[in-house]
């Protein structure tokens, strides 16, 4: 019985640089996102499968982890700083929070999914 060939490398950080600009982690030509968050079946120049994926909910709690790490130590300083009233930051922090949420979210997931080809989780074989 003969051992299979090892399967080629995937490195990873290049895999998750595409994912970050939203390309196809395989080649970083094609696009990973058919839409804001639905990822494309698959790369049209080199045919990867992209819907295979299993991202699910992590992406999320990933801009939620960052956003905290951004958000919080900004308002401490800002207030340390600055005598802005309450009833503008009840302003600013929410709508900041979201902005930055909607900025973060989609190349977080094309990281995740990058990272999960990389690796060959989750259907990427």
């Amino acid at each position: 019985m003969t051992d299979p060939a090892p399967p080629s490398p995937r490195p990873i950080g290049p895999a998750i640089g595409h994912g970050l600009r939203g390309r196809c982690p395989a080649c970083g030509e094609g696009r990973l996102f058919a839409r804001f968050l639905k990822s494309a079946p698959a790369c049209a120049p080199c045919g990867q499968r992209l819907d295979v994926h299993q991202a699910d909910d992590f992406p999320a709690y990933l801009v939620i982890l960052l956003l905290g790490h951004i958000l919080v130590p900004l308002m401490i300083e800002v207030n340390a700083a600055l005598a802005i009233p309450l009833g503008w930051q009840a302003a600013l922090w929410p709508t900041l929070a979201v902005l930055l949420a909607s900025a973060l979210i989609q190349p977080v997931k094309g990281a995740v999914i990058a990272f999960q080809w990389s690796r060959r989780m989750a259907g990427f074989r």
